[in-house]
């Protein structure tokens, strides 16, 4: 399976502040990404640099073979791209900024469109500027399905939509990815959605990209272990892969990535009592990763 989009030690500043420093990434043909990040992570810089709307400082960053930067006209047509807070032609009404957008592709699912359209329930009569911010968001979630693009990039999608409405974008999503071969990058703070829809989980931590994986792969590493020592006070806490520790008198609670049995085993055997571990959902891991 080749790779759609390829980053090797990509670095990015604005200035003296370092966003991305030293991103490797590889996002292969017809996966589903979901990239999650604090706020001020770089999300929306990493998936800039992937459109070539902004140019990376160094590193390698290839989008279908070409260099992000320099991408041909060709490649360009392959994407549909939906960024955050963006409202083009705002004189226009929704119905003719659909039009104009049509206009530029040789291929374009008009049947798509318009059952969208109605399904979203979308006036088109109505001005782009006068449009609430969850109906942007649909109509350019529109836009960006229409020519039925190869490789979707989605910044923060559904940050504007109401829940229904986002329930409804993430079944697109899936019917897009379950008709054909679509590669998915989105940028999400909400965990729910990505567990829905994404195979993949990219953690974006201090400029680069802390763990890339399978949902399944996160959840078995990052683990929660409670300790209670019946007998006194317990001592400080050392553990390999030690993400956060809480410890108050005879109570410690420990969050431990890379975890194994050997490593509870082993710290049972150093303290003499047992502890218990406990499974945690993406967004508890996220938090934690997140301190």
């Amino acid at each position: 399976m080749s790779n759609v989009i390829h980053c090797e030690d990509v670095k990015k500043a604005y200035g003296r502040k370092a966003v991305l420093n030293g991103v490797f990434l590889d996002v292969p043909e017809g996966s589903v990404i979901g990239l999650l990040g604090k706020n001020g992570a770089g999300k929306t810089t990493l998936l800039k640099c992937v459109l070539g709307l902004l140019k990376t400082d160094s590193g390698k960053m290839t989008v279908f073979g070409e260099g992000s930067w320099d991408l041909s006209n060709k490649a360009k047509a392959l994407i549909g791209y939906v960024p955050q807070g963006y409202r083009p032609y705002p004189w226009l009404q929704a119905g003719r900024l659909i039009e104009y957008t049509a206009s530029f592709y040789p291929h374009w699912n008009a049947a798509l469109v318009d059952r969208l359209v109605r399904e979203w329930d979308l006036d088109l009569a109505t001005r782009v500027e006068v449009l609430s911010e969850g109906e942007m968001q649909k109509l350019l979630i529109i836009l960006a399905l229409g020519h039925e693009p190869e490789l979707l990039v989605f910044d923060e999608p559904v940050a504007s939509l109401d829940p229904v409405a986002r329930r409804e974008f993430l079944k697109t999503i899936l019917e897009v990815v379950s008709e054909r071969k679509c590669t998915i990058f989105f940028s999400t703070h909400i965990t729910s959605d990505l567990e829905r829809v994404a195979d993949t989980v990219a953690v974006l931590r201090s400029g680069k990209i802390d763990f890339c994986g399978g949902l399944d792969e996160l959840k078995d590493e990052v683990k929660r272990i409670r300790v209670h020592c019946p007998t006194g006070a317990l001592p400080p806490l050392v553990m390999e892969g030690l993400v956060n520790s809480y410890v108050r008198g005879q109570q410690a609670i420990l969050t431990v990535r890379g975890y194994n049995e050997g490593r509870r085993q082993g710290l049972e055997k150093a303290l003499g009592v047992k502890v218990d571990v406990e499974d945690l959902n993406l967004e508890e891991i996220f938090l934690e990763m997140s301190r």
